[in-house]
């Protein structure tokens, strides 16, 4: 497949779902397929840590690749941020949403997720989520961890599960997965 075939302007409400493991390239195609999409809002889900060299490096990076006309939404509050954003968004990362509801009990965290799938569902415009895969090597020694494993498989899989077009970003490469696999019967 060619990138240059790709178009997601022809889908007025649509969920593009592209998950990848660190470095994988997937934060670079979300922002691919979204500069096709005019009035484009990026929802950074991060805290702006100042303290964190390495990881301010790694917001300027994104922030050099990102069109100068996108609006920047930075939050911690995806839910809020679904409510009041009528626009196409492009969210990333999912990660995020995870580690903001890291310190809930399951039954609040089951709340907060399903509330974020039926905002998600709900959504007129195109909604481009970036999420990273974790869990495919070692099992954290602590549970923080081993939570934050758990919660974003699940979540991911959720995801999956509404979207129209699921990718998966490895080496460089993008992956249509719906192309090429089966939903798991549950």
């Amino acid at each position: 497949m060619n990138a240059n075939a790709l178009s997601i302007n022809k889908y007025s409400s649509h969920i593009v779902f592209i998950t990848g493991g660190t470095k994988s390239g997937k934060s670079e195609f979300a922002e691919y397929l979204a500069k096709k999409v005019k009035k484009m809002s990026y929802v950074a889900l991060s805290e702006n840590n100042l303290d964190d060299n390495e990881w301010q490096d790694k917001i300027n990076l994104h922030r050099k690749r990102r069109p100068k006309d996108w609006k920047l939404i930075e939050t911690t509050d995806l839910i809020n941020t679904l409510r009041n954003e009528e626009g196409p968004l492009l969210i990333d990362s999912i990660g995020g949403f995870v580690m903001k509801s890291i310190g809930k009990d399951k039954n609040e965290w089951s709340t907060k997720m399903n509330s974020l799938i039926n905002l998600l569902i709900r959504r007129k415009r195109i909604t481009i989520i970036v999420g990273e895969q974790v869990g495919w090597s070692l099992v954290s020694e602590y549970k923080i961890g081993n939570t934050y494993i758990e919660r974003i498989g699940e979540l991911q899989k959720r995801i999956t599960k509404i979207s129209k077009d699921n990718w998966l970003a490895i080496n460089g490469r993008a992956i249509k997965i719906d192309e090429i696999s089966i939903e798991i019967p549950t």
